[in-house]
């Protein structure tokens, strides 16, 4: 497992999640995807397309209007 990081910040919707969706794409199951973004749509978005997609939110911070979520690659459980 291995821990990456995408800076979304300043991108409206729909590019956090297409920028997301591309980052996951170079990952391996069981890495760890930490996404910085400030579109508050983006604490829906993200989660859906990962749920729809068979990954796994660990996380979700909204701190001074930025929303960092942690996403498992492939990581729901059987």
């Amino acid at each position: 497992m291995s821990e990456h990081h995408l800076d979304a910040r300043r991108l409206l919707c729909p590019l956090p999640v297409i920028r997301t969706q591309n980052a996951v794409q170079n990952l391996r199951q069981g890495d760890r995807l930490s996404v910085v973004c400030t579109d508050p749509g983006s604490v829906n978005d993200i989660p859906t397309w990962s749920r729809i997609n068979g990954h796994k939110v660990l996380e979700i911070n909204n701190d001074n209007d930025e929303i960092t979520i942690l996403i498992e690659v492939n990581g729901l459980d059987s």
